[in-house]
């Protein structure tokens, strides 16, 4: 049986205080009355969508790989590949731009071992980047790339985009100044990005 419309508006409710206060306090600095708090519901309401802080985190951190993944899911195999790769890293400094926090929490998750999401990583996100990789193999196949490994370039993108959600104060301690340096960064990674993959005559 589906989730109701209620159910599926306060499990995102949760998850989105989740994130705010593991964002601040880390795993094991928060507390599921400070979800709660956050959540605005009491905490045994919130104990009736996840039983204990272990699977919210868990639910944050899956959520947040959903998103990050579904821009790749939309990878088109007969579309022009640097169009299309560019669609996708554009998507990507979208997500470092507006949910910073996201990308620090997993970064955070990724130095400690992966411990809660271990098995996603290696279960549904491997079996999407290696259908990801077979796509890029066939761009290579038909001469529309450069031949590179299909995985470092996917490796590569992640590494370049999520640096600007990671890494923003150092970043903006750098070039001195708190305007928005998306658009700059954006035309940058795609330009080392397509400058490389575009075939060599």
């Amino acid at each position: 049986m589906g989730k109701t419309r209620i159910q599926a508006i306060n499990e995102d409710i949760i998850l989105a205080a989740a994130l705010e206060v593991f964002s601040v306090y880390g795993y094991r600095g928060s507390t599921v009355d400070q979800i709660a708090e956050r959540a605005q519901m009491s905490k045994p309401n919130l104990l009736y969508y996840f039983r204990r802080k272990d699977d919210i985190y868990r639910a944050v951190l899956e959520k947040t790989l959903a998103d990050w993944l579904k821009p790749l899911r939309g990878l088109d195999p007969q579309g022009e590949p640097l169009a299309e790769i560019e669609n996708y890293v554009r998507a990507k400094m979208a997500m470092s731009r507006d949910n910073p926090k996201a990308s620090r929490l997993f970064a955070n998750e990724m130095l400690h071992g992966a411990p809660a999401i271990g098995d996603f990583l290696a279960g549904p996100m491997k079996l999407l980047v290696d259908d990801t990789a077979k796509i890029i193999k066939g761009w290579i196949t038909k001469g529309q790339i450069a031949a590179i490994d299909p995985y470092h370039l996917i490796f590569t993108i992640w590494a370049m985009t999520q640096h600007y959600a990671d890494f923003d104060i150092q970043i903006r301690a750098v070039l001195g100044k708190n305007g928005d340096h998306f658009p700059d960064a954006e035309t940058t990674i795609i330009r080392l990005i397509q400058d490389g993959l575009r075939p060599r005559k």
